[in-house]
C-alpha cells in the first residue's frame, strides 16, 4: 500500500491464499466436536464463465484432472450454471476423505488462477451435515482469502444466523473467518450444500 492510499483511506484487498483451503480438515474436526457437523464429501468451486476457446479448453483440463479418479471408483465432476449465470463445478470424494476433496478444490482454483482466470473465481465451498440432516457449508471467498459458514434451514430460503455465528466463533482458531458479515452471502441452492 502506498503513501497516498494510506492518506486517502484506501486499503488493498487481501490476496487470495489458496493454501488456506488445506486448513479445512482440521477445522472439520473442530466443527464435529463443537457442533456435530461432519463432511458430506461434496465440494464446489464457483466462477464467472468466460466465453472463448481458451476457457473451454481449461474447463476440459479441469474435468480430465478430476475425472481421473473415476478409474478408481470416483464420481465424475459436474458442471452447472445457476440462475445468475455463474458456473459451479461439483466435486465428490468419500465422506471420510476431506483431504482429497480439499486437494481437488485447490487444484481447480490453482488451474483457473494460473491460466489467468483468477478474476473470475468467486468462491469454493465444502458441505457438512449434522445428525439431524441440517446442511452447512464452509465457504472460501477467493478475493478476500477468508471463510464463512452458511447454514440454510432445510426446505427454506432462510438461514440459521445464530448457528452461523456459533460455527464462526468455534472455527476462528482454525480458519481465517471473514469479519464483514455483509460478505456472508447465502449461496442458495449451491452444489455441494446438499448431500
Amino acid at each position: 500500500m502506498g503513501f497516498w492510499d494510506a492518506v486517502l483511506g484506501r486499503s488493498k484487498p487481501a490476496r487470495p491464499d489458496l493454501d488456506q483451503l488445506f486448513a479445512l480438515p482440521s477445522a472439520a474436526v473442530t466443527l464435529e466436536a463443537g457442533a456435530g457437523f461432519t463432511p458430506t464429501g461434496l465440494g464446489s468451486v464457483c466462477f464467472a464463465s468466460v466465453e472463448g476457446g481458451a476457457f473451454d479448453r481449461l474447463q476440459e483440463e479441469v474435468r480430465e484432472l478430476l475425472d481421473a479418479d473415476t478409474e478408481r471408483g470416483g464420481v465424475p465432476v459436474e458442471f452447472s450454471r445457476d440462475e445468475y449465470g455463474y458456473t459451479w463445478l461439483l466435486a465428490r470424494q468419500p465422506r471420510d476423505d476431506l483431504a482429497a476433496l480439499v486437494s481437488d478444490l485447490h487444484a481447480v482454483n490453482t488451474l483457473l488462477q494460473d491460466a489467468g482466470f483468477g478474476p473470475q473465481l468467486l468462491c469454493s465451498l465444502v458441505g457438512f451435515r449434522d445428525p439431524g440432516g441440517r446442511p452447512l457449508a464452509l465457504v472460501y471467498l477467493f478475493k478476500a482469502g477468508t471463510f464463512y459458514p452458511v447454514c440454510v434451514l432445510p426446505g427454506q430460503q432462510k438461514r440459521d444466523n445464530a448457528l452461523e455465528l456459533q460455527v464462526a466463533a468455534a472455527l476462528k482458531n482454525d480458519l481465517r473467518i471473514e469479519e464483514d458479515l455483509s460478505r456472508w452471502f447465502p449461496v442458495w441452492g449451491a452444489p455441494g450444500m446438499a448431500g
